[in-house]
């Protein structure tokens, strides 16, 4: 099959998140089934800038509208050593900028003329393709109108959209359906209007023909009141067209044993290296050496979401003993304040890191114990798979995808990788905690919690074989 594939993110080009990765490991393990598979990405600054592989520009250039003007695209180009090919959208005027969405805490202001443009123009280049493509996958909010500018010309392409964050909507004000240049119909509960905005991702779930959700039962619980952002009637509605296909991790990027940003490797047949690379994080982020109790570590966005609301009360309970935390991730505003704050307090204890990078996160995974993910509603998961490759032991609340990777631990039969709490507060969150640091305490018994989760399957085979039989569904091939 031809698959091509469309998002706002893939490393090494662009990181935001781990889409990031996604877009990297998902297209590779189509393309090693036999399929062709091409990645359609803006042609952002740090794309351009990208030492590891350049993008070349090509002979390709197009005109789209958006709104009353027209914008030429010209297409660049480049290729993975794998082979899978990347093409790039090239407009300086709406990419070259030092952010992906935004920059100093704030979105960019015509976001929503940005992704038109790119929606409008994968389109186009898939016109141009030969031989056009079998199906056309979308990621996320910025890739919610592809489907609907495709309909509307009606285009023989059977599209597919991933939801990896469903609190990233793409919510415009209705000013902005301007710019789509569709018919004033297409503004109603009907098409992309949703209470009086103009909504990308509500888009792209209503006009795709399959909409993937990283669990069963994530597609479950989002349908329940208060458990979808708002989208709830929407799924309800929508809900014969929603699929689950868990994700994965690449194992060759997260792995501890050829990880060359860690100060020592290690793998489950020799876990000597893991002590060093936890000395090395403590010293680095100058926190006290040598704890008689867990690291704790969190890499995520700050958002409610992902358990802050129950994370800050929690945290002097957490530190009480000789423990350390380190947390790495931006987000809203109050709950940076209270990360800074807290850091302060327990000032050699607590380490609060703003400034996200990968690499950092690896080393967070490679020198921590325990991961918390105490998330009020989580997806997928990717974090806490990437965590269990580095021999972390997760905290997690049973929200979404975390159910079908975590198995809490039970020492009378001492099954689990994990411990898992189900209360949204920050007193289960503590108890779960002592549960773990009583594990913790019995070394035999933490290192087969470690080598479980070092075992977990968290590969993309499973998952690009799942995509295959979908896509192959929708187009009868």
């Amino acid at each position: 099959m031809n698959i091509l594939m469309a998002a706002s993110e893939m490393a090494p080009f662009a990181r935001c998140g781990a889409l990031a990765d996604t877009l990297h490991a998902l297209p590779s393990a189509l393309q090693a089934r036999g399929h062709k598979v091409s990645v359609v990405l803006p042609l952002y600054r740090s794309a351009r800038e990208c030492k590891e592989i350049q993008p070349k520009p090509t002979d390709v250039r197009f005109n789209v509208n958006v709104g009353e003007a027209t914008y030429e695209c010209r297409i660049f180009e480049a290729h993975l050593k794998n082979g899978l090919q990347v093409i790039f959208i090239g407009k300086d005027e709406f990419f070259d900028r030092s952010g992906l969405y935004g920059s100093d805490g704030r979105d960019y202001q015509d976001n929503s003329a940005r992704f038109i443009f790119f929606a409008k123009c994968v389109l186009e280049l898939a016109r141009r393709l030969d031989p056009i493509p079998d199906v056309i996958h979308g990621h996320d909010w910025p890739c919610g109108m592809i489907p609907v500018f495709s309909k509307f010309r009606h285009l023989p392409f059977p599209h597919v959209l991933t939801v990896h964050d469903l609190g990233f909507q793409g919510n415009f004000w209705s000013c902005d359906f301007a710019l789509t240049n569709l018919p004033p119909e297409y503004f109603s509960p009907a098409g992309v209007e949703f209470y009086g905005s103009l909504n990308f991702l509500k888009s792209g779930i209503l006009f795709a023909d399959r909409v993937i959700f990283p669990s069963d039962l994530f597609i479950n619980e989002i349908q329940q009141p208060g458990h979808g952002c708002g989208l709830e009637n929407l799924l309800r509605q929508q809900r014969n067209k929603l699929v689950g296909i868990p994700e994965g991790v690449d194992s060759t990027t997260w792995n501890p044993a050829t990880d060359p940003l860690l100060p020592a490797n290690y793998s489950p047949s020799n876990l000597s290296g893991k002590a060093k690379c936890r000395s090395y994080l403590l010293e680095k982020l100058q926190l006290a050496p040598n704890p008689n109790g867990p690291v704790l570590a969190m890499v995520t966005r700050l958002l409610q979401d992902k358990g802050f609301d129950i994370l800050l009360p929690a945290i002097d309970r957490l530190l009480s003993g000789d423990t350390r935390l380190v947390i790495l991730g931006r987000g809203d505003e109050p709950y940076e304040a209270g990360l800074k704050a807290a850091a302060r307090k327990h000032a050699g204890k607590f380490h609060y890191e703003s400034d996200v990078n990968e690499d950092l996160a690896r080393q967070i995974y490679a020198g921590a114990d325990i991961l918390l993910a105490p998330a009020r509603l989580e997806s997928s998961g990717v974090r806490v798979m990437q965590a269990l490759r580095y021999g972390v032991v997760p905290i997690v609340r049973a929200s979404g995808g975390l159910r079908q990777i975590v198995e809490d631990f039970d020492p009378s039969t001492n099954h689990g990788n994990g411990f898992v709490f189900y209360d949204f507060t920050a007193d289960a969150l503590v108890d779960c905690f002592r549960r773990a640091l009583d594990a913790w305490r019995e070394p035999p018994t933490w290192q087969n919690l470690m080598l479980r989760g070092m075992s977990f399957d968290c590969s993309w085979a499973a998952s690009a074989e799942r995509h295959e039989r979908l896509y192959r569904q929708i187009t009868k091939s």
